[in-house]
């Protein structure tokens, strides 16, 4: 007989009001109460759900034969985050050859493509910022990813609507743990958005829009799926928004680079005019010890057991990203600012996860995880060696209920100059 045995319960009718009310805490607090990497719970209108955690959770998560995306993500992220019938929620085959079309955006020119933008954006708003008496850094970086964003995916921005543009694009990831009145602002925009670009995806079908056949825009308006078709105009524009908004999402990530820097002070030394590697450590630190997304969600292919619990088919499953990658078994010190961890590491696809697990490009990780990093390189860099400013007195706390959270000023700085 297969070993089985009964996993801890976190009783009630449903829980979803003590996840909302402890945020990105809630598994971890319950895995620490119960002693285990697992427990059952029930959310979202009282269906069961199976919360895990940890480098072999991760590992299970993402068996494609025991898993799928389908119908996992809940309603209300498909209406402002993903977006209907969008690659997070395809599986198999369908899944693999929408993700190359992804991955085939990120190769070395186009990343080194996208580098350069965010250089030339960064440089130009130091001046402008050095007139200024504070500048909102967080705010600033939603605009200025925003124009790079629209120009390297091939998408004409006039500069009189880049302002609505971003505003649209930060509110579909600033909602995605909302209720009220930002989620029903996450869901105005989004579909905003998609209708703006189901004319662009039209007017490029008609020869209408010049570009490069190496952008976004191109590439997805005239993929064809497994059956040879073109793509539906909306699920091209739920595809582009797919690149741009997560592109637009690392100002939350380049927010807490300013933020290390002035919490551990001693960093900036480290990072002055190096060769890069410790640039490398100091960003994937960042990702891990500061949150950004805290789950992720899939359902039961097929009945299978794992650690002595039977997984039904149908069965909500919750792998828990922030308490993953603060994960004691994993992670010396977890709750230490530490980059030299980094050093020498062995890579893995399934004890780290900021931007999901697995592999690249089968699986269902992020796509533009290469990307983000980039970019953090670059914005790095230039608070690091080719701008000086100061940090007036603020509130700089973040949330843990908030998500994605941010430091309650969004950091501003002051007294900018150019080195």
């Amino acid at each position: 007989m297969p070993y089985r045995e009964q996993i801890p319960v976190d009783k009630g009718i449903d829980n979803t009001a003590k996840l909302l009310i402890e945020g990105y805490n809630y598994i971890t607090n319950r895995r620490n109460k119960f002693g285990r990497d697992i427990f059952e719970t029930r959310l979202l209108g009282g269906q069961k759900a199976i919360c895990i955690a940890g480098e072999e959770a991760v590992k299970v998560f993402y068996d494609e034969e025991k898993f799928v995306r389908n119908g996992a993500a809940p309603k209300r992220l498909r209406q402002t985050l993903f977006g209907e019938n969008s690659i997070q929620t395809t599986d198999d085959q369908k899944h693999r050859h929408r993700k190359e079309l992804f991955m085939s955006l990120m190769t070395k020119e186009r990343l080194e493509d996208m580098n350069r933008l965010i250089e030339r954006e960064l440089v130009n708003a130091i001046d402008r910022w050095s007139n200024d008496e504070e500048v909102v850094l967080y705010n600033e970086m939603v605009l200025l990813l925003t124009s790079a964003a629209c120009e390297w995916a091939g998408i004409p921005v006039k500069q009189d609507e880049l302002g609505k543009v971003a505003n649209e694009l930060e509110a579909m990831f600033d909602s995605a743990g909302a209720i009220g009145v930002r989620h029903w602002k996450g869901r105005v925009s989004r579909n905003m958005a998609e209708s703006w670009l189901q004319q662009l995806v039209q007017q490029t079908r008609k020869g209408k829009v010049e570009g490069s056949k190496d952008t976004a825009l191109y590439k997805m308006a005239w993929y064809q799926d497994m059956n040879g078709e073109l793509l539906n105009e909306r699920i091209v524009a739920v595809e582009l928004l797919n690149i741009l908004r997560p592109i637009v999402a690392i100002s939350v990530y380049i927010t807490f680079v300013a933020l290390a820097l002035y919490e551990h002070p001693s960093e900036k030394e480290k990072l002055m005019n190096g060769d890069g590697e410790y640039a490398v450590l100091f960003i994937q630190e960042v990702r891990r010890y500061y949150p950004f997304f805290p789950l992720l969600t899939a359902r039961v292919r097929e009945d299978f057991l794992w650690n002595g619990h039977d997984f039904k088919k149908g069965n909500l499953v919750l792998l828990d990203i922030y308490g993953t990658n603060r994960h004691p078994d994993i992670w010396e010190h977890p709750n230490t600012f530490f980059p030299e961890r980094f050093k020498d590491r062995e890579e893995s696809f399934y004890d780290f996860i900021p931007q999901g697990g697995g592999d690249y490009y089968r699986g269902h990780r992020c796509p533009g995880e290469w990307m983000t990093i980039e970019v953090m390189k670059v914005a790095l860099d230039i608070f690091v060696n080719k701008m000086e400013y100061q940090v007036p007195k603020q509130d700089l706390r973040y949330s843990m209920l908030r998500f994605p959270s941010l430091p309650q000023s969004r950091f501003v700085i002051s007294r900018v100059k150019k080195l």
